[in-house]
Order: C-alpha cells, then sequence, then structure tokens
C-alpha cells in the first residue's frame, strides 16, 4: 500500500482521544493531515504539493460534509493511492453558487487579462510537466511516456485558448435601411458544467476548461472518480496562476454521481454543460440539460473505421495502426475499433501488425521498459474478454495476445484477431481494450458501406496512395474527423468532435465558440 502511517497514527493518538473535544478534533485533523503526507510522499513526485485530496471549491479546500470518501486506487497494482471526497447534492449546490458568483466579475474582465492568466497556468504546466505525467500514469495505468506526453497535450489547450481570448472578434452586419448600424458582440454564458472521463484525465479537462475561461465563463468540473487527482493538480495550478475564487470548482463524487449530475445540468445557474463519455451518458446528460435548454456540447462514443487499401505503403499503415489503436492500451475514444484491409494486401498487413504486437511489453506504466499499461478496471478487462470470445466463437482466429495478464493489476495482452465476421460483437460496440479486430474487404464501395454501417460517427482513417480515393473516402465517411495516411490526429488547433450519436460541438479550433452568445445591438437613429 501507498499509505502505510494509520498504525503509526492510531499509537500517537491514543492518549489524545482521552482529553478534551478540541484536542480530540485537532488530533483527527492531525491524522488525517499524517495520512495524506504520507500519501504525498510515496507519489515521488518534485512538488507534493500537487497532490491534492480534498475537493476545491470557491477558492477552498474542502472535505465532503458527511465525512465519507472515494478510495482511488492504481490501477497496474491495485494499491491504494488515496482517497478524495465523496460529495454530494449539497457541494455541487455550493460549487455552483460560488460559479455563479465569480461569473459576475470574472465575466466583465478584459480578454486581455483572462489570456495572461491562461498564459501564466501554461508556463506552470510546463513547469510541471514531470509531475503532472506521473499523476496520469498513478492513477490511470498508462507509461510514464504516455503520462506525460498527455500532460504537454493538456497545457497545449491552454496555451492555444489563452490566445483565443482574444480573438473573439464581433462583427458588423450592412443594414438594409440607411439609419441603422448593426453590430454583433459575444459574450460568455455563464457558468459551465465540464465533466470528464477517466481515458485523459488532465487533457479533457482543460480542453473544456480551457475554452470556458478564455471566453469569460465559470466553471464546475466533475472528474471521473477513477482519476480524480489530475483535476486537483490543475486546480492547484490555476490557483497558483492568479486564477480567482470561485472561478473554477472542483467536484469529486461516485456513488452521489446521479444526484450531481442531475444538479450539474438542471440548475438554472449553470448556462453550459459539456461532457465527454458514452453514448448512453451522453443522451441522459442531454435530456437533464433540456430542462433548461443550456448550451450543450457532447462527444460521446466511437467505433472508427481503419482502412487499408492495396495502393496503400503496408508499412505505414502498420504504424498508423499501432498508433491509433494501441495508444493508451485501446482506450481512446478515436482509436480503431475496427480494421478493413484488402484481400490483396490482406496477410502482409497481418503478418506484419503481429510481429510489432508481439514485441509490446505490459506492465506498470511506471517501468520504463513498458509499452503498454493496464486498462482502468477489471470491468474493462471483461469487456474485451467477451469481444474476443464472441468473435472467435464465430469463427475469427487469434494471431497475438488473447488472454488476460496473470498477477495483480488489471492487464490484458495486446489482441490481433483476423477473419473476424460482421456479425460479431466488436463491430456493433466500442471495445475500450488493445484488440485488433481485422476484417477482409474487396472492393471501395464495398468498405465504405461497412464504414459507415454504425449510429457513432466520431473518427475514421484510412491509407491509401490514390488523391482521387483519398479525396472520395474522405468526403464519404460518415464521422466528423478522418486522418488520412495517418493514425493520429488530436491536437489543440483542430475541432475536435463527431457526428451522429457521437455528439455535437466541437473542442479545440473553434471551440470557444461554445462557450459564447451572440448578441445583435442595433443603433437606429443615425
Amino acid at each position: 500500500m501507498f499509505v502505510k502511517c494509520l498504525p503509526l497514527a492510531a499509537s500517537l493518538s491514543s492518549r489524545a482521544l482521552a482529553s478534551s473535544p478540541v484536542a480530540r478534533h485537532s488530533s483527527r485533523s492531525s491524522l488525517i493531515l499524517l495520512h495524506r503526507m504520507a500519501s504525498t510522499t510515496a507519489w515521488g513526485l518534485k512538488d507534493a504539493g500537487l497532490i491534492k485530496t480534498q475537493g476545491y471549491i470557491d477558492g477552498k479546500w474542502v472535505d465532503a460534509q458527511n465525512g465519507e470518501t472515494i478510495l482511488v486506487t492504481n490501477p497496474a497494482t491495485e494499491e491504494e493511492l488515496g482517497t478524495v471526497p465523496e460529495m454530494g447534492l449539497e457541494e455541487t449546490q455550493a460549487a455552483i453558487s460560488a460559479a455563479g458568483k465569480a461569473f459576475k466579475t470574472w465575466g466583465k474582465t478584459t480578454a486581455k487579462y483572462r489570456h495572461d492568466i491562461l498564459e501564466h497556468l501554461y508556463a506552470l504546466m510546463e513547469e510541471h510537466l514531470d509531475d503532472l505525467g506521473k499523476i496520469i500514469t498513478l492513477e490511470n495505468g498508462k507509461t510514464l511516456v504516455e503520462g506525460r506526453g498527455e500532460s504537454a497535450y493538456s497545457a497545449s489547450f491552454i496555451e492555444w485558448y489563452a490566445e483565443e481570448a482574444v480573438r473573439t472578434y464581433g462583427e458588423h452586419i450592412p443594414s438594409p435601411f440607411p439609419s441603422v448600424r448593426n453590430v454583433v458582440i459575444k459574450q460568455p454564458v455563464g457558468g459551465s458544467s465540464i465533466l470528464t472521463p477517466w481515458n485523459f484525465p488532465s487533457a479533457m479537462i482543460t480542453r473544456k476548461l480551457g475554452a470556458a475561461l478564455a471566453a469569460g465563463c465559470t466553471a464546475i468540473i466533475k472528474p471521473s472518480p477513477e482519476t480524480p487527482f489530475s483535476a486537483l493538480a490543475i486546480a492547484e495550478l490555476a490557483r497558483r496562476a492568479g486564477v480567482p475564487d470561485g472561478v473554477i470548482n472542483v467536484v469529486t463524487t461516485q456513488k452521489n454521481v446521479e444526484a450531481v449530475g442531475r444538479e450539474l445540468c438542471q440548475n438554472k445557474i449553470v448556462k453550459k454543460v459539456s461532457f465527454t463519455g458514452s453514448t448512453p451518458v451522453a443522451k441522459l446528460l442531454y435530456g437533464l440539460a433540456s430542462s433548461t435548454l443550456k448550451k450543450v456540447s457532447i462527444e460521446a462514443g466511437g467505433n472508427a473505421p481503419f482502412i487499408v487499401f492495396d495502393d496503400a505503403d503496408v508499412e505505414k499503415a502498420v504504424e498508423g495502426a499501432i498508433a491509433c489503436k494501441f495508444r493508451g492500451s485501446g482506450q481512446t475514444c478515436v482509436c480503431a475499433n475496427r480494421i478493413y484491409v484488402q484481400s490483396s494486401v490482406y496477410a502482409d498487413f497481418a503478418s506484419k501488425l503481429s510481429e510489432k504486437v508481439a514485441a509490446f511489453r505490459v506492465g506498470n506504466g511506471l517501468d520504463e521498459a513498458t509499452t503498454h499499461g493496464p486498462l482502468i478496471h477489471e470491468k474493462a478487462v471483461d469487456k474485451v474478454k467477451r469481444h474476443i470470445d464472441d468473435a472467435i466463437s464465430r469463427g475469427a482466429q487469434v494471431l497475438v495476445g488473447g488472454q488476460r495478464v496473470s498477477g495483480a493489476g488489471s492487464f490484458f495482452s495486446p489482441t490481433i484477431l483476423s477473419d473476424v465476421p460482421l456479425d460479431a460483437a466488436i463491430n456493433t460496440e466500442e471495445t475500450f481494450g488493445p484488440v485488433a479486430a481485422l476484417i477482409k474487404f474487396e472492393t471501395e464501395e464495398e468498405v465504405i458501406a461497412l464504414a459507415n454501417d454504425t449510429d457513432v460517427g466520431l473518427a475514421g482513417y484510412f491509407f491509401s496512395r490514390d488523391v482521387g480515393r483519398v479525396w472520395r473516402v474522405a468526403e464519404a465517411l460518415e464521422v466528423g474527423m478522418v486522418g488520412t495516411n495517418t493514425g493520429l490526429i488530436s491536437h489543440a488547433t483542430i475541432p475536435f468532435g463527431g457526428v451522429k450519436e457521437s455528439g455535437f460541438g466541437r473542442e479545440g479550433s473553434h471551440g470557444i465558440e461554445e462557450y459564447l452568445n451572440q448578441k445583435l445591438i442595433a443603433f437606429g437613429g443615425i
């Protein structure tokens, strides 16, 4: 266990418990402090002050009013990392109230003022990249390389939106009447609820939070209970950067998530809801937010096709598939879920991909030799195993992997399945794990139909050296983002988002518009 101070703390408290109520309260506070100090020391950070074990409301670090906590563990070792408050409705309402009060002043600050604070926050994130990356590795499981990479990716959104803050231009619209001038200005929408997942515990926050702050909005963040420490570290750095009290609030919850989520979507002080997560939950939250007709942006589930045509550079396609499919051990919303390979290059592609994947090393993300970390929890392992078993039962063959890794931690071996039938569950459900499902196809028309045969449409990928085909397929794929001859598409400067049941709204490029209202001012009598 990372936290091993409790027997010592119990010994230290034995005599104090017999003293006055004030002394007993002081003793309990000391025990909590000792517990938290032991936790932060065990993490091995350069700046232990980045580890926060309380929620953040109106500029104060606070516990749940009922004293309950959520246990957070390392998915690679199943060891305890620490606890955060099990907050509920009262704490959520307090956070919303703080955001509403802070908006009255933050929303009136100049764009230059917000730019400067965001630039300071970006500089602090860059300064603490290693620590922030290690926090991600410990709570999420991804490798140190990926953890640090996410930290840099996360910081890039703050930098991007700092620059966007001073570019929220208005517009003059010519009037058909000579005595009227039409001017359009942009104003922040107000308090914003930000609900984020565990797979990118830092970047999914900053690409929403950065836009909100740059626009002049305040925020209430609800991170995933599996990975709350990244959100709290960002809040701490924002505090150091000079973000005023109440502008950023963080509510941690697990068992009270239904009540908290409902309040974040229905409270009238909240004017904007941004969510990243599964499609079923997205539909639920969208319904709740509709009760007050809030602005909503959603990035929901994906089922990305990855297509390799017979004129592709197979070596490059293999590299692209590895980057796209196995990043984060397959736990990304834009990773390839269905890999279609044209029949004439199918065997070559499968052989080369299998050789690469067989060389992966699965293990604790803190080990520099590890190439792929664990899945987030046992439920994720069970889903991966179910998809593999289902595909095998329908005729698929295992080329590499196919089994969970024994021992502690939620590990599963990177897997390649060949000859996956079209009726396999993996074709209709997002696996969110390290399984590459290979499917053979014959014609361009056939594979476009297969790729689009899904209710979601977040991302799609294909490899081809035919310029005409590149344009045809890119335009035909029913997705919000297309990677042609690349397996990596995400960065701060692109409009990230999907179509169909993958959601609506965009983050990154144009993302600040999601947090702004347009207002017409018609000047008459001129």
